[in-house]
């Protein structure tokens, strides 16, 4: 499967985004973790529960989901 960030690139967003939720910045901490890709079996998932206005919406880094089910999986 092709990634888009190392899993090293993704524990540090992760680290830095969890010190943000410990000094309280909450709304830091959702814009920062948002920005590691969401893996494709969660964002399968959070389509088929939550819907595909939910995922564009929230701004969630979905590019490995797109690179693993094609570029218009949101829209099938």
């Amino acid at each position: 499967m092709p990634q888009t960030m190392t899993l090293d690139e993704k524990l540090s967003i992760s680290n830095r985004a969890l010190d943000l939720l410990d000094a309280g910045d909450r709304e830091g901490y959702s814009r920062l973790i948002r920005t590691a890709p969401m893996p494709p079996y969660l964002a399968k998932i959070m389509k088929d529960k939550m819907g595909v206005d939910f995922l564009l919406k929230g701004g969630f880094n979905l590019s490995e989901a797109e690179a693993e089910f094609g570029h218009n999986w949101l829209s099938l």
